[in-house]
């Protein structure tokens, strides 16, 4: 099985490159370079992310066989826009090479009962030569945006010849219930549409209140801590929703776009896919998907670099990679890139209509 190698370049090239590649009006010639420095640095955290997900998949089956994961690599823009964010000091003082989710996992468990047990003895509890670098706990304790779920990011480590070298690459692993899951992907599905990140509380006022108040309520559903400064009461709650959904029009507007988005590239071909390349036009409402098999690893990775400097300055051009090990778990997984957001609009809708 053949992955992308560490091309050598050492931290100070990393941190070279990112610092490029949010910089004003750098060079064709330098924008290449730092580019492929990035594509490479992003790449090889493919085999560190493959593994854990591995594991992920191994204890889901013993533990929440309804249960699902994925892996990602994470996108440019994603990357430029945290780096950004750390150059005009909304963040913390971060690096290219110093990022800690450049390769992620999702556990998604069917109920937050499971959240903590699987965290325990899938990861902190287990044996493991992986190194536990940083252990967030969104759930108790929200975060101001309304986000919940446990975040847990490791060091990679592995003795085995032809896997060493891939040892020190970090991998953010996210687990979180169904219903954090689905609060999240209906989170960045809004975000997408309306070109603002409402998890990172950079958004208009009204749509971070919804959320925060919808992320509460889920709270109570699940008997966990609420987010700070929401009502406790569940009738003070559910009925401020119910005012904010009616201001925003949330679930109109979430149907519309479920709508207009149509898949322009069906996934009829018959083979075993492992990667896929989704490609969303914000304007046009379209959504491109393109399947890749095992073997074609390097190729879809290739592909997916080609579309993203292609569309360097096309903010409303919003491209991933991503691997599933079935169609149902990438689209289960990845619902804010469908748009299909049926499910939270079906708990929404019992929210607001309970008083």
């Amino acid at each position: 099985m053949k992955w992308v190698v560490p091309a050598g370049y050492k931290k100070e090239q990393i941190d070279w490159a990112g610092n490029i590649l949010v910089s004003n009006k750098p060079s064709k010639e330098d924008f290449d370079k730092a580019f492929d420095i990035l594509d490479n640095w992003r790449a090889i955290h493919g085999y560190p992310m493959h593994a854990l997900k591995n594991r992920i998949d191994r204890y889901l089956s013993i533990m929440d066989p309804e249960g699902f994961g994925a892996q990602r690599l994470k996108r440019f823009f994603a990357i430029y826009y945290k780096l950004d964010r750390s150059k005009r000091g909304i963040l913390r003082k971060l690096t290219l090479f110093q990022m800690q989710d450049l390769g992620g996992c999702r556990a998604i468990l069917s109920n937050v009962n499971f959240v903590k047990p699987f965290c325990d003895k899938c990861f902190l509890k287990a044996k493991t030569k992986h190194k536990l670098i940083t252990n967030h706990d969104y759930i108790a304790k929200p975060r101001p945006s309304g986000y919940r779920g446990v975040h847990l990011v490791y060091q990679y480590f592995s003795d085995k010849p032809g896997k060493k070298e891939y040892s020190g690459l970090l991998i953010e692993i996210q687990i979180r219930s169904k219903l954090q899951h689905l609060w999240a992907t209906a989170d960045e599905t809004i975000g997408i549409f309306i070109d603002e990140s409402i998890k990172s509380s950079e958004a208009k006022p009204e749509w971070l209140e919804f959320f925060k108040l919808v992320s509460s309520a889920f709270a109570l559903m699940e008997k966990c801590p609420l987010v700070e400064n929401t009502p406790q009461d569940e009738k003070e709650l559910y009925l401020m929703i119910k005012q904010k959904e009616a201001e925003l029009e949330v679930i109109k507007k979430l149907k519309s776009w479920k709508r207009g988005i149509h898949e322009t590239q069906e996934l009829k071909k018959k083979g075993k896919f492992q990667y896929y390349l989704l490609e969303l036009n914000i304007p046009k409402e379209e959504l491109s998907v393109t399947p890749f098999t095992e073997a074609e690893r390097i190729k879809a990775i290739e592909k997916y670099a080609e579309i993203e400097k292609r569309n360097i300055n096309k903010k409303e051009y919003n491209v991933v990679l991503v691997s599933a090990d079935k169609t149902s778990d990438l689209q289960k997984t990845y619902t804010n890139y469908y748009g299909d957001t049926d499910e939270f609009v079906k708990v929404l809708t019992e929210i607001i209509n309970k008083y």
